[in-house]
């Protein structure tokens, strides 16, 4: 096997025993790192969805689907697996799973990465509205009737039920199996990566007057923020939400740099 771990750094291959990994899935990035690192046989690495999305891309490395039971579950499940490295690749807004690792992480001695996209920034053009919790954007609507595109997934939806004077044209990844909690609703079923050009023309037939999101960052859904800003229209952007410290990288890269030096210093 060739090493790809440049000059003078001894190939991870030749170690006794894979590193066994543990990836909390639901981001691309968590995608495009389980795809590097099913190529390094040094890795053995398995995902674990929580099974909001049905529709899941099953990674070309071993997969789990649902939750762990909470913090003493996922430390369980840490030990009795006997994981090396914890990656937390979840959502950026997966506040609780994020808490739920740093401290289970801390409790089975398992260390822990964050990979997590930076957030969005406003630009020149940009009309946004930040606010800090998803009631807040039902707030910053208005009492005044708009159409308003929801890129919000299916969990927030109900909120804005107490803002029905509102037109919503909502996108999910699955269709939804009953009725949306909103009178006056639209459903695009799609599966980013999203386009500029398409999400404008989306926009356009809807008529939307107002855009409202979570700030997720990233380029798969920047799409409707570079079309509200074609179009002129105002966003609602919901920040992220605080979590506990920990050490965190952007780019898939850094999460192997990281994992390559958590290979040299556990013992074979």
């Amino acid at each position: 096997m060739m090493d790809n771990h440049g000059p003078g750094v001894p190939s991870l291959a030749l170690m006794t025993q894979p590193l066994r990994l543990l990836i909390l899935g639901g981001s691309t990035e968590a995608t495009r790192l389980a795809a590097a690192l099913a190529q390094d046989a040094a890795y053995a690495a398995t995902v674990s969805f929580a099974g909001r999305t049905e529709a899941i891309v099953p990674p070309p490395v071993p997969y789990r689907v649902g939750g762990f039971g909470g913090i003493d579950g996922l430390v369980q499940y840490l030990m009795s697996e006997r994981i090396d490295g914890l990656i937390d690749a979840t959502h950026p807004f997966a506040a609780q799973m994020k808490a739920h690792a740093v401290t289970a992480a801390k409790l089975a001695g398992v260390p822990l990465l964050g990979l997590e996209r930076p957030a969005w920034t406003a630009g020149p053009g940009d009309r946004w509205t930040e606010v800090d919790r998803m009631d807040a954007a039902v707030d910053a609507l208005g009492d005044k009737r708009r159409r308003v595109f929801l890129g919000i997934g299916r969990l927030n939806l109900h909120l804005f039920a107490r803002a029905p004077q509102h037109a919503y044209l909502v996108r999910l990844v699955d269709p939804p199996r009953e009725a949306l909690p909103l009178p006056d609703v639209e459903v695009v079923v799609a599966r980013g990566p999203f386009h500029d050009a398409a999400d404008r023309a989306m926009l356009e037939r809807f008529g939307a007057e107002m855009v409202v999101t979570k700030n997720s960052g990233g380029t798969a859904a920047d799409a409707k923020l570079v079309a509200a800003r074609a179009l002129g229209l105002p966003v609602v952007m919901v920040r992220r939400p605080a979590v506990p410290e920990r050490q965190v990288v952007a780019t898939v890269a850094d999460a192997l740099g990281w994992l390559s030096r958590l290979a040299s210093e556990t013992p074979a």
